[in-house]
């Protein structure tokens, strides 16, 4: 489930190879992409998340994508034979450099798990690649507080949220991680304190919810990740602390397999 809307952005469908690649973390690899046609992306912090394709073998094309994704284009690239279609799956924005220009995406990394993970963690520099802007799920309201809540998958998220958060900004950032070895430095107001949670120590985000020094007034929240997180959030903030449905954002980026 989720309450951010898509947005097609006029940039379409943006070309780059990989630059680079580094482990940030044990569990996260980042990987830096360049190219001039990152020039047509317009940046918009915070959250920002897009479409990358990724090719899973080397007869992968790009060249025959859509310029959008809703819908219909998404039929579109179903079509496309197998045998040279990419993979595309959903990330954010780490950091945009347009002044080269570079983008930045962190990717977490089971081991073989998964499909864009294993990639992040084998992809050479000059592999080709392919995104399209979807906008941003970040959009407050008026509220006395800001509450973060993610998993590893919502890190870059949250990180992006925090930089780019008024100076003056107060409350809290729940982030649930792997093991605490993931935890990465991030710029936040000194007014929003950030708790990492390791799942490796039993901790969970929820559970830090629940035991949190509940500020004074009602928050607008932001809460993404696995999908039993975010919509947990959203029960427990509306069901148990009678926030307002429309000062929670939610996103279900992932679904673990029950």
């Amino acid at each position: 489930m989720s309450s951010i809307t898509v947005t097609h952005a006029p940039s379409g469908l943006v070309h780059a190879h990989v630059a680079r690649t580094e482990r940030v973390t044990p569990h996260m690899v980042r990987v830096t992409l360049a190219g001039d046609d990152l020039r047509r992306f317009e940046y918009r912090g915070f959250d920002q998340w897009f479409r990358l394709a990724v090719p899973v073998d080397d007869h992968a094309r790009f060249d025959n994508l859509p310029d959008r994704f809703d819908t219909r284009s998404y039929l579109r690239y179903l079509v496309l034979p197998k045998s040279t279609r990419p993979v595309i799956r959903s990330y954010t924005v780490r950091a945009f450099r347009p002044e080269l220009p570079e983008l930045d995406i962190d990717f977490v990394c089971h081991g073989t798990a998964g499909v864009a993970g294993p990639w992040a963690e084998s992809v050479e520099p000059g592999a080709e690649v392919a995104l399209i802007d979807q906008g941003c799920g970040w959009a407050p309201v008026p509220a006395d507080w800001t509450l973060l809540l993610a998993d590893e998958s919502g890190l870059p998220a949250v990180a992006g949220i925090l930089r780019d958060l008024p100076r003056d900004t107060v409350g809290h950032a729940i982030v649930e991680l792997i093991d605490a070895a993931d935890a990465q430095d991030v710029d936040a107001p000194a007014g929003m304190t950030v708790h990492w949670v390791s799942r490796a120590d039993g901790g969970t985000a929820l559970g830090r919810l629940r035991e949190l020094d509940w500020p004074a007034g009602t928050p607008y929240a932001f809460a993404v990740g696995e999908s039993a997180i975010a919509t947990g959030v959203r029960r427990l903030l509306v069901n148990e602390r009678s926030v307002p449905k429309a000062n929670v954002t939610f996103c279900g980026y992932w679904k673990a397999p029950r």
